[in-house]
């Protein structure tokens, strides 16, 4: 579940580098339903807290970011629930294993009858990411295609630009590893690597992101570790 979930933010991460690369601005066609439903509410959504923040659209990510993980929330709280369970199952689980060792298809079928039986969603840990997948893509592209956002500047960067002093794309990396360490109890062994391979993709994939995008991934990691502490405080110093 784990695994799944984050070979998927890296492959969502490099379809941003690939168009990060050939784009410095767009042009939202509010003709088309892309335009129309998510890339220009969320510009205007941009504009609207910016005016209301002083004029400062890093502060309207916050906002937005904070709104979003908000709503996905209840699907968070859904996977801790099923993280739980599958914890649980795991000696049947294994058990299963050993039994059909030799047969891949009916482990398969048995292993999906245990999680029918006990109420079990093995892609649980997908739906978070499948909201916010939207909300970034569309955030590229609102970052692009408003020129307000697009040229602000807030603290040291321009929003529609890379960070050049890297130390945006420092932090996305850091506060990925935190989130990832506080979670690590959840990890299966051997895929422990991940603490450190995707701190390393976010960073080299931040490089060329403008700092907007960047901002908000390090917005939603503060948020994630925040979540982390309160919903799995009781088994953050377990380790598997």
């Amino acid at each position: 579940m784990y695994s799944l979930k984050h070979l998927k933010w890296s492959g969502l991460f490099l379809i941003f580098f690939l168009t990060g690369c050939s784009a410095t601005e767009f042009t939202i066609d509010r003709d088309s339903i892309w335009g129309r439903y998510a890339v220009g509410p969320l510009s205007d959504s941009l504009d609207w807290f910016a005016k209301l923040l002083f004029d400062e659209y890093g502060l309207a990510l916050l906002v937005i970011t904070v709104i979003v993980r908000l709503i996905v929330l209840p699907l968070t709280l859904k996977q801790y629930r099923s993280s739980k369970q599958m914890q649980a199952l795991q000696p049947e689980l294994k058990k299963i294993r050993e039994k059909y060792s030799t047969d891949t298809k009916k482990q398969q079928e048995e292993t999906m009858k245990l999680f029918q039986k006990n109420g079990v969603n093995p892609l649980s840990g997908c739906f978070p990411l499948l909201v916010q997948m939207p909300v970034l893509f569309a955030l590229y592209y609102a970052i692009l295609g408003n020129p307000e956002i697009r040229e602000h500047d807030f603290l040291w960067v321009q929003l529609g630009t890379a960070d050049a002093t890297l130390i945006l794309p420092i932090l996305a990396a850091v506060t990925t590893f935190l989130q990832q360490f506080m979670m690590q109890s959840q990890m299966p062994s051997n895929m422990k690597f991940l603490l450190i391979l995707f701190p390393v993709l976010i960073f080299v994939t931040s490089i060329n992101f403008p700092s907007a995008l960047v901002l908000y991934w390090v917005y939603s990691n503060l948020f994630t570790i925040v979540q982390t502490y309160f919903i799995y405080k009781p088994s953050l110093g377990e380790t598997k």
